[in-house]
């Protein structure tokens, strides 16, 4: 299955969970905005990143929203624009350890 971009927004009612939420996320993608991340996964991993998140949120008060965009290799890769300042998505590189 190929990678998938997703645009992941998030509404967290309270300042720890909020911590949590963003730290989980600096770890999945591209912080865009306060509380959007662009993030390219495969299946697996969005069910790890929603699974983390699930034990997070206080599922009352705080919202996590996905948006798909599409196969990374696809129109997902160009398909935001902006008004204002420019967004200039992260280029994916290969890391070697």
């Amino acid at each position: 299955m190929r990678d998938r971009v997703y645009i992941v927004a998030y509404d967290i009612t309270d300042a720890k969970r909020l911590r949590k939420v963003l730290r989980v996320m600096k770890g999945c993608g591209e912080h865009v905005q306060f509380s959007v991340f662009r993030c390219i996964l495969t299946e697996q991993a969005k069910e790890e990143l929603v699974s983390s998140l699930d034990r997070i949120i206080d599922h009352k008060t705080d919202q996590v929203l996905f948006v798909d965009l599409g196969p990374a290799d696809g129109r997902a890769s160009s398909c935001i624009s902006s008004l204002g300042a420019p967004y200039d998505p992260e280029e994916r590189k290969a890391l070697i350890l």
